[in-house]
C-alpha cells in the first residue's frame, strides 16, 4: 500500500479541493492510501487569513470526502512533525500551493524523511476554485442583491 499525504487549508470545500484529492490519491495508484493534513487554525492565520470554518470541522468535513482515507489536523510550529509521524510514501503539493519543492525535499531529507515529492500541475478552473474567491463572491451578492436579509 502506497500511503499519499495531501496537505491544505480545506475551508470552504469547493470542488477545486475534491479535484485536488482524486489526483493526490491517483499518485499511490490501485492500492493507495490518502492521508489528508489540515492546516490548524492559527497556520490559517499566520499564512492567510482568518479561517470561515473551525480546524475541528474541516476535519470533519474532510473526513467525509469520498477520497480521504484519514485526515489529522497538524501540528502548530513544526509542519513536519506530523509528516514524521505519518510516514507517507509520496507528499501531493496542490497547483495552487506556494512551496519551494526544493527547500521542501531538502528538509525532509535532513530530517531523515524518505517522502518523494510531488507538484499536482492539472488545475480543474472554474469561477469558484479558490475560498476566498467564494468569499469574495458572497461579500458581492450581498452588497449587490441583498439575498442574506433572511439569514
Amino acid at each position: 500500500m502506497t500511503r499519499v499525504m495531501a496537505t491544505g487549508t480545506f475551508d470552504i470545500i469547493h470542488s477545486g479541493h475534491g479535484f485536488y484529492l482524486e489526483e493526490a490519491k491517483k499518485l499511490g495508484g490501485a492500492d493507495a492510501k490518502l492521508i489528508v493534513v489540515i492546516a490548524r487554525d492559527a497556520t490559517v492565520r499566520a499564512k492567510k487569513r482568518v479561517p470561515v470554518v473551525s480546524e475541528k470541522q474541516r476535519l470533519e468535513v474532510v473526513k467525509m470526502l469520498k477520497p480521504v482515507d484519514e485526515a489529522y489536523l497538524g501540528h502548530i510550529g513544526d509542519i513536519f512533525k506530523i509528516v514524521h509521524e505519518i510516514k507517507p510514501d509520496i507528499i501531493a503539493i496542490g497547483p495552487d500551493q506556494n512551496f519551494n519543492l526544493d527547500e521542501l525535499r531538502k528538509e525532509l531529507k535532513n530530517r531523515e524523511i524518505n517522502a518523494e515529492v510531488i507538484k499536482i500541475t492539472k488545475y480543474r478552473e472554474s469561477a469558484l476554485d479558490s475560498s476566498c474567491k467564494i468569499i469574495k463572491k458572497i461579500r458581492k451578492m450581498e452588497f449587490d442583491e441583498n439575498i442574506f436579509k433572511n439569514c
